[in-house]
């Protein structure tokens, strides 16, 4: 799978498993992201993906890296509806 799809994909999860948030944006923690069966499956480098998205202005949250169970408590805000 090419980046790019990866990323289409990772922005479909978002919007299926997110919700608004206060600013109208959709948000969703990565915890949620992270032990979703259907994401395990589409993802082979889920933490790869979200920073690809990251980089290009897709979505945002908080540092550079998020890591399972340090982070699940981190929102992943969708920027374009």
């Amino acid at each position: 799978m090419n980046v790019e799809h990866e990323v289409t994909l990772l922005v479909d999860e978002i919007r299926r498993l997110g919700s608004k948030n206060a600013d109208g944006k959709i948000s969703v923690k990565f915890g949620v992201l992270f032990n979703d069966d259907q994401c395990a499956n589409l993802f082979e480098a889920l933490v790869g993906t979200l920073k690809a998205a990251k980089r290009k202005k897709l979505i945002v949250f908080e540092g550079e890296l998020l890591l399972q169970g340090v982070h699940d408590n981190v929102d992943v805000i969708l920027l374009q509806d």
